[in-house]
């Protein structure tokens, strides 16, 4: 396969393009295109090789849109990966502090229940002081009202010194939650950071890695005889579906209806004939004065036509293009760009038919 002519459509070619990605691959390969007619009972899987075609060629047509979105993604995520390390620099911050009130806090709590122990022994001191003045003869109510008095003081200082135990503790433990809080804070957004950037990697990977339209188109094409094969030998008519009133196998339907609308978007219109049945193509053989229905050549007939059973027609893999009603020459606009661009959409010519276009090029 030559290498692909890349197509530059004008803006609505685009626009179509983005919507189209939206469309899961899924309903391409079941059921070709939604906007064709109300959806078709379930029918069997298509051959395996004809899913990969239309996968191929769905990837090689929205192979811009694909990555136009990887690099949007990527550069959401390389936003997103700043806020995220803004977030932990955070939290790494609020956790150095939370630390720094939790030492603050164990210290003022040693230094208040040293404080505390201290008043706890002037109390025993002042208590002892005023038993003594109190045994003492002959009594003294001066000494004996002083040491009340003294021990009235120390009760009262150490409830003081209690409390700032207490107020001491509480802060301990209120700075001890939030380093609990902040360490799991900073967890989760480490946790976060480190998910982006590897979420970042991937997106880099893919970019990086993505084929090439054309070199998704190519493998497609080396597909394309195994899928004329699989497809006849269990070939059924609900195996097709319509496009712009064109019949064609629902594999080759998205191809087929980007290269209408992409062709109309340069300015060229085209349609045509595609899926036949055995039975028409026997009546052509004899419309076209084919020496022998089954067995006389293409070539033989007046109108080369194939023998029955083996036109591409009869599995909707062929189409007869016409451009405003006239079937195509090789000087007609439409010949001239379905030669520069049909082979992006999974197209080839049969040279002797300037109309026909299948994708074999049989």
């Amino acid at each position: 396969m030559t290498t692909r002519q890349e197509l530059r459509p004008d803006p609505r070619i685009r626009a179509r393009a983005r919507r189209a990605i939206t469309a899961p691959i899924v309903a391409a390969l079941a059921v070709g295109l939604v906007a064709m007619g109300n959806p078709a009972p379930v029918q069997a899987a298509p051959p395996a090789v004809a899913a990969e075609w239309t996968s191929l060629m769905y990837r090689s047509l929205t192979r811009q849109q694909t990555l136009a979105t990887l690099k949007s993604n990527l550069t959401m995520q390389q936003t997103a990966a700043v806020t995220r390390t803004t977030e932990v620099n955070a939290a790494t911050t609020a956790l150095a502090t939370a630390q720094a009130r939790v030492t603050g806090a164990g210290t003022a709590v040693t230094t208040a229940r040293t404080r505390q122990a201290a008043a706890q022994t002037a109390l025993t001191t002042a208590k002892q002081n005023l038993v003594k003045a109190q045994k003492k003869r002959p009594v003294s109510k001066t000494a004996v009202t002083k040491a009340k008095n003294a021990v009235t003081a120390a009760t009262k200082i150490l409830t003081v010194r209690q409390t700032e135990t207490q107020k001491a503790a509480t802060a301990l433990v209120t700075a001890q939650t939030t380093v609990r809080t902040a360490t799991t804070t900073l967890t989760a957004a480490t946790t976060k950071r480190e998910a982006l950037a590897a979420a970042l990697v991937v997106t880099q990977n893919r970019i990086a890695t993505l084929p090439t339209a054309g070199a998704y188109a190519d493998k497609a094409a080396t597909l394309s005889q195994n899928v004329v094969s699989q497809s006849r030998a269990g070939f059924a008519v609900a195996d097709t579906t319509t496009v712009y009133g064109t019949t064609v196998n629902k594999s080759v339907a998205y191809a087929f209806k980007r290269m209408v609308d992409d062709a109309r978007a340069n300015g060229i219109a085209i349609s045509g004939g595609g899926f036949r049945t055995k039975e028409r193509q026997i009546e052509l053989r004899k419309i076209n004065g084919c020496p022998d229905v089954y067995t006389a050549p293409s070539s033989s007939c007046r109108v080369p036509t194939a023998i029955p059973g083996r036109s591409l027609h009869e599995l909707g893999l062929a189409v007869d293009i016409t451009s405003g009603g006239r079937t195509l020459t090789r000087t007609t606009p439409a010949f001239k760009w379905l030669v520069l661009h049909a082979k992006a959409y999974g197209f080839v010519n049969l040279p002797s038919e300037p109309w026909h276009w299948s994708i074999t090029g049989s």
